[in-house]
Parts: C-alpha cells; sequence; structure tokens
C-alpha cells in the first residue's frame, strides 16, 4: 500500500510537471520550432519595419524609437531606450499578451508585425476578416480569442497570408484617404504591408 501510494505521488508529481512544462507541439512535419525561434524571426522583422528613434509631429505615435513610442509608454525614456530593452517590451508586452504564439509560423509574425503598426485590435480584425473571406464563420470582434486561433491554424497559410497583405494595404490607403498628413506614410505602410 505505502509503494502505491508512493508510486501514485511520483505520477501526480509528473502530471503536474508536465502541465507546467508542456512538451513542444510538432507544428510541422518536416521540424519543430521553438516559441523562442519564432518570436525571434518576427521580431527582427518588427525591428527592421520599425528602426531607431523618430519625432516626427504628424505620428499619431509621437516620439518613438524602435516602434515603442512615449504615448504608450509616457515613463519611458524614449530616446534612450535600447534594442534589448525594446525586444523585451515587445515580448511581454506584445507577443505574449495577445497571444501571436498560438497562430501558425508566418501569420503569427505577420499579425504581430501589423499590430505594432496598427495597433491590436485592427490587426486582429484584419485577421478576423481575411479568414472570413477564406470562408471560415468568426465573429469579427478584434479579440485572438480560440475560434480565430483555430480557424487561422487549419487555414492555407499562403492564402491567409496574402488576404492579410492586401487587407492591410486596403487599411493603409483608407488611413490616408481620412487624413492626407498621413501620406507621406504610404510606401513605407505598403512596403510593410507587402512584405
Amino acid at each position: 500500500m505505502e509503494k502505491a501510494a508512493r508510486r501514485g505521488d511520483k505520477v501526480i508529481r509528473y502530471s503536474l510537471l508536465r502541465l507546467r512544462h508542456p512538451p513542444l507541439k510538432r507544428l510541422n512535419r518536416k521540424r519543430t520550432i521553438m516559441a523562442s525561434d519564432r518570436f525571434n524571426n518576427a521580431i527582427q522583422v518588427v525591428l527592421g519595419h520599425e528602426g531607431g528613434y523618430v519625432n516626427d509631429p504628424s505620428d499619431t505615435g509621437g516620439e518613438t524609437k524602435w516602434g515603442v513610442s512615449k504615448r504608450s509608454y509616457p515613463n519611458l525614456d524614449v530616446k534612450n531606450l535600447t534594442r534589448e530593452q525594446a525586444i523585451v517590451i515587445y515580448k511581454r508586452d506584445w507577443w505574449d499578451r495577445y497571444g501571436y504564439e498560438g497562430l501558425p509560423e508566418g501569420i503569427g509574425g505577420k499579425v504581430f508585425d501589423m499590430a505594432v503598426n496598427m495597433g491590436p485590435k485592427t490587426a486582429t480584425i484584419i485577421l478576423q476578416n481575411a479568414l472570413r473571406e477564406l470562408g471560415y464563420k468568426l465573429i469579427v470582434d478584434g479579440i485572438m480569442g480560440r475560434a480565430t486561433i483555430a480557424a487561422s491554424g487549419t487555414s492555407n497559410k499562403e492564402h491567409l497570408l496574402d488576404k492579410l497583405r492586401l487587407l492591410s494595404v486596403k487599411k493603409y490607403v483608407e488611413i490616408v484617404k481620412d487624413d492626407a498628413n498621413k501620406a507621406k506614410f504610404l510606401m513605407g505602410w505598403l512596403t510593410r504591408a507587402l512584405a
């Protein structure tokens, strides 16, 4: 009886350990991608698009470095923000918070990049609209929920990326139509949308 109790204890401890540290899921048959690899790939794209320090009066983000804005982080010394500090902010406040890791490889990075530039709700609305155009019945609410993640996981990734690019272009053109002062940003936005 005592041995059985100890053995049961080990099973429970092992089960709890597996809950805290689940095994990596096979994302495709060729290889397993670790979460840090996916984030690292995505953050390189974002930082490449965002660049260094900018303080353009016509940019609603205001003072910005690496895409991190004074408007979003009023107590942060944006001008002296390092690349490494920006990466920590993006991992904590964007990638983890909005669940981009749950999206398929490539899709998560694209939506993350869109979110940094357009805002997370707008990026998720674009993702949901893209999925609807591919035939998925989703509520377009701007929330990265289970249905959105599941639909993304079963979609044709290339078709979904094409839709995301197209709808991003459409959104940027709408922004410029609504505010002609943003026209100077359009070429950069279109380059980003089509990446």
